[in-house]
């Protein structure tokens, strides 16, 4: 593959130093639905904000972010590797370093970048000022892990290292602010290369020269009127009056006879006007080869500096969700090797962040005799939020992080699977319902006892009992074949019936109440079914107007009665559609006359007018 990779650029790639093979039973593995149901990176809408990247990012440069990012799509299995997290996160939180840490990281520059662009020769002079400048700052770095008790950050600081050698070089080789591109010259200092300093100082200071060289052979000629001058014909040369051309000193050459005068030239001159016409083209060829000789040495130091840019990047996302562990309130999980995951008063990461009022925690059980849960309760109850909730800690907890809740243990889990919202496919010729059972079927073919799989509205693309089919094949497939730990959303009352076939299966609901003929969501999860749907309170809540409410209750009492028909004929009891149906309250006509107003057309008289017409009808 390298070998390629070299054959296609047509160059060496000096920069990458080798492949490493990472199989799937070394991390948490998932697909591209569940890295975008779970908004890891890009939320719903395609944008980073209220992502779990963007709530958990705080990192200092941009190493750190990017390592932070592939740790969270690629969460590890290793127990060993993420307890050495854990004891780095909680040993920079608890002594604060990770303050220190993270304000010494802030001026390193993007080192991976900048070493993959010294290896393949094409770093601007200001990126070698900035690794310069960024390896100023190892020896605070080190001050302040110097101290460290976790073994991984004792590595991380022999992986950092110093570089005081390749620091010297650069402080010598580049001036403190280099222009942009070598081609502009002024990028090597002063004192680092002679014949440089000697080509720009004859470029710099020919004047002086010429002055000097004047004022000496004034006084050792005795000539009071000799002069040196230039032109572009003649080039320098030493000008006489004729008055003194028996004094001409017999070393000078004669180059230009004028009425008045006689120009001249000595040996020096010749020699000084030929270093001075060429000297800033040999200076620009001299300081581009002492840079590329200096891409060289450093090219030589390319692994010590990529293991370094490596460690720096670690410290970074460590101190990082150090930061986030203090700031979210999170706390260390505990990972064991049996089968569990207890999470008690677990919180969304993201949805905390962006509610203006507390977000409800909750807390979940799976272990051996417990391994799906159906959960029911109204829409906008906080069913999706509380299985993302539950997904996402898991993945916290497998990049090394602390989690949002009180207490989380954790045993081992191989993928992540999910099946929530809805989407079609239109490019792809594939409707709503196809895409989703696509889903399910990848669930069903590849999950494992070991998976994590968070199951949401199986079935509501298409009819009712299809979809009522669909979605009891699937739990029960899923419970009896595979064993997986599960969270199994549905309106579907009929499924919370699996508790009563599936030992390993339990419902819990999402609690809501109603008040003065409002539904207020408590968002908290309790155990057993939901008894109720609140469908139409939810559409009222949404802005349906009351009309087509009262319809909409009107045709779902008479399904109800239908449904309570063909029960009694089978002796089957079923569970209610929606609450008892409320007395409605006669519309309001101040309302209805108000949603008929278009409020932009009315003119200021119009509007006086419905002003007090409002008045009386309120009065009445």
């Amino acid at each position: 593959m390298l070998q390629y990779v070299a054959d296609t650029q047509r160059s060496a790639v000096p920069h990458i130093r080798g492949l490493r093979v990472e199989t799937r039973d070394q991390a948490l593995v998932m697909d591209a639905a569940t890295r975008r149901n779970l908004e890891l990176e890009f939320s719903l809408s395609g944008d980073h904000k209220n992502t779990l990247a963007g709530i958990m990012d705080h990192c200092a440069g941009a190493m750190g972010s990017r390592l932070l990012r592939r740790w969270i799509n690629r969460p590890l299995r290793d127990a060993s590797i993420l307890e050495d997290r854990y004891q780095a996160v909680a040993e920079l939180a608890e002594s604060g370093a990770h303050r220190d840490s993270r304000e010494c990281l802030a001026g390193v520059g993007d080192l991976e970048r900048i070493l993959s662009r010294i290896a393949l020769k094409s770093a601007r002079p200001r990126d070698l000022a900035q690794l310069r400048d960024s390896l100023a700052r190892l020896p605070r770095l080190g001050e302040i892990l110097a101290n460290a008790q976790a073994a991984l950050l004792r590595r991380l600081r022999g992986l950092a290292g110093e570089h005081p050698d390749t620091r010297e070089l650069l402080e010598r080789a580049i001036i403190e602010t280099p222009p942009v591109l070598i081609r502009d010259g002024g990028v090597i200092a002063t004192g680092y290369d002679e014949e440089l300093d000697e080509l720009r100082s004859l470029s710099e200071n020919a004047d002086q020269f010429l002055l000097d060289l004047e004022a000496r052979e004034k006084e050792r000629t005795g000539i009071r009127g000799l002069k040196v001058g230039y032109n572009r014909v003649h080039g320098y040369y030493i000008e006489i009056s004729r008055l003194y051309s028996d004094q001409v000193p017999a070393e000078y050459t004669r180059r230009q006879t004028l009425k008045s005068a006689e120009r001249f030239i000595t040996e020096e001159l010749k020699a000084f006007e030929e270093k001075v016409l060429s000297a800033r083209e040999r200076s620009l060829s001299r300081e581009k080869q002492l840079y590329e000789e200096l891409l060289e040495t450093l090219g030589e130091v390319l692994p010590a500096l990529q293991d370094s840019a490596s460690a720096l990047a670690q410290i970074d996302v460590l101190g990082n969700l150090a930061e986030r562990s203090i700031t979210l309130d999170l706390c260390r999980p505990e990972l064991r090797d049996q089968p569990i995951l207890n999470i008690t008063d677990g919180r969304h990461p993201v949805v905390e962040q962006v509610l203006d009022d507390p977000f409800v925690p909750n807390s979940i059980e799976l272990d051996e005799q417990r391994r799906m849960l159906v959960i029911t309760g109204p829409n906008m109850g906080g069913k999706s939020t509380y299985m993302r909730q539950t997904a996402l800690i898991a993945i916290l907890a497998h990049i090394g992080s602390f989690v949002p809740a009180k207490k989380a243990i954790i045993g081992p889990l191989d993928r992540i699977f999910t099946r929530i919202g809805a989407a079609d496919d239109l490019a792809g010729g594939r409707s709503t319902f196809m895409v989703e059972m696509s889903e399910t079927a990848n669930i069903l073919n590849n999950a494992t006892r070991c998976s994590l799989v968070l199951l949401d509205e199986i079935g509501r693309g298409t009819s009712t009992f299809d979809g009522l089919s669909l979605a009891w094949a699937s739990a029960h497939y899923i419970a009896e074949h595979i064993g997986a730990f599960t969270l199994f959303a549905t309106h579907y009352f009929e499924l919370t019936d699996l508790a009563k076939e599936l030992p390993s299966c339990r419902n819990v609901h999402l609690d809501a109440i109603e008040h003065n003929g409002k539904l207020i969501f408590l968002h908290s999860v309790r155990e057993g079914p939901a008894n109720q749907s609140y469908g139409l309170q939810v559409a009222a809540l949404a802005g349906m107007p009351q009309r087509a409410i009262r319809h909409a209750r009107q045709y779902l009492e008479r399904l109800e009665q239908q449904q309570l028909g063909m029960a009694g004929r089978d002796g089957q009891a079923e569970l209610a559609l929606a609450p008892p149906a409320m007395d409605e309250p006669e519309p309001d006509p101040t309302t209805e006359l108000l949603q008929t107003i278009d409020a932009d057309g009315l003119t200021p008289r119009q509007a006086l007018d419905l002003v007090y017409r409002l008045k009386q009808m309120m009065k009445k």
